[in-house]
């Protein structure tokens, strides 16, 4: 018999809820609570297979800084881009609520930190990123696009500025490799003048993320709380050089934050003195919920939304690709897969990324088939069950004349689901 799949419902995501994972002595007598049992062993289940597809197979997976503090609290840890990281620690549902109305603490150290200085450091990046790097600001973020020569997406990554020519490039972990390989590429056959240090292994980079998390980094600086999106601080605590972002990946306030690896543990405690406490207002998070955060907020995540073949146009980020760089300014210089952006620009992408928003208890998975009457014409890129929403959601590529908030398509969920197309994202943080 064919297993239905379950959706987490807002009362059971409710902080401080029974732990699904520890109900197998409550749910004898209550038919209700052994569905629960067997709908959340197998999210769990989804979730850890889902994320241990994207480690490099060949390699023994690296250890965060973190990892005591995870394997003291509980987490059930996967392989993950490489790294052995924090699935959750007991309920993705919780995780997620807990985020969105509090706070939640995540361990980003997979991502690769590219610390890139030098004469040519600036002309360098304005010719990988599609973003315009000329003119940022010391203290400045900028989120752009690393593009191959057809306007394929070899990543998405975050620029940070400390000085004309000095500049860290945050990308995605499973990437890291194939970027820094790109990058050596394009400066040996371009002779560009620049060092490139990989900072990855030697920091650690966690996001803390959450309506109350400002308020409670005020109380150790006045000046976190003040920062504008996309601008950061380099502060000085101590022996410790810690770099703190007005950035996120969750749809939520919050910051990231960059430091030296041996310092992690020492500053966490400074920042956070009781996190992970019962009663704390920060928890850490783990990567389910954070997948189905990012989710909500409508943010791409690389080999699902964005990917070699896809085109940062097409998949709704034409506000991360400067189309006209070097047209008025010839030192702005032109980037890698500009030409062809121009030319999908001008004819238009023939398809675009969508959100979907569905009835009942299934949700659709990354692959399924978006179906016009029984003709397949798209394919479902995430889908998740929308704690905050109380129903479930996904992403989709379907054709341009398609993509149009309030209309009805099918999901290939076995049988036939209907969807409803609407705007991304399908969350916004109330201002």
């Amino acid at each position: 018999m064919r297993r239905r799949k379950g959706r987490i419902r807002e009362h059971e995501c409710k902080p401080g809820s029974l732990d699904p994972w520890n109900l197998r002595r409550h749910h004898r007598r209550d038919p209700y609570k052994r569905k629960l049992v067997r709908d959340r062993r197998r999210v769990a289940a989804e979730g850890s297979h889902r994320y241990r597809a994207e480690m490099a197979s060949n390699t023994t997976a690296m250890r965060s800084p973190l990892h005591d503090f995870h394997v003291q609290h509980g987490a059930k840890m996967v392989d993950y881009a490489g790294w052995e990281l924090p699935l959750h620690y007991g309920s993705i549902g919780d995780e997620h609520v807990w985020t969105r109305t509090s706070g939640g603490l995540f361990d980003v150290s997979h991502m690769g930190r590219l610390r890139i200085s030098g004469r040519h450091a600036r002309r360098f990046l304005d010719r990988v990123c599609t973003r315009l790097v000329r003119g940022m600001a010391a203290g400045q973020c900028r989120y752009g696009l690393i593009c191959n020569e057809t306007g394929g997406c070899l990543d998405d990554v975050l620029v940070y500025c400390f000085a004309d020519d000095d500049y860290m490039v945050v990308c995605n972990g499973a990437n890291r490799a194939k970027i820094v390989a790109h990058f050596e590429r394009v400066k040996a056959e371009e002779d560009h003048t620049f060092k490139m240090v990989d900072q990855t292994e030697s920091t650690c980079m966690c996001a803390i993320q959450g309506p109350k998390v400002m308020e409670l980094l005020g109380a150790v600086s006045t000046e976190v709380p003040t920062l504008k999106r996309y601008r950061f601080t380099v502060k000085n605590v101590l022996v410790m050089k810690i770099i703190v972002s007005r950035t996120g990946y969750t749809g939520e306030d919050g910051v990231e934050v960059i430091l030296g690896a041996k310092f992690a543990k020492q500053a966490l405690g400074m920042l956070l003195k009781d996190v992970g406490a019962e009663n704390a207002a920060v928890r850490p998070i783990g990567l389910g919920a954070r997948d189905s955060l990012r989710m909500e907020a409508g943010m791409p995540l690389y080999g699902h939304e964005l990917d070699e073949q896809t085109d940062p146009l097409s998949a709704g980020l034409g506000f991360a690709v400067k189309l006209d760089k070097g047209d008025s300014d010839a030192q702005e210089g032109r980037f890698i897969g500009q030409d062809a952006l121009q030319k999908i620009a001008e004819a238009g992408p023939t398809r675009k990324l969508v959100g979907l928003a569905l009835e009942g208890r299934r949700s659709p998975r990354q692959g399924m088939a978006v179906l016009d009457g029984d003709r397949p014409v798209g394919v479902v890129t995430s889908g998740c069950p929308s704690p905050t929403l109380g129903h479930p959601i996904a992403m989709a590529y379907v054709p341009a004349d398609m993509a149009k908030s309030g209309e009805t398509v099918g999901i290939d969920l076995g049988g036939g689901t209907d969807a409803k197309i609407v705007d991304l994202p399908f969350y916004k943080r109330p201002s």
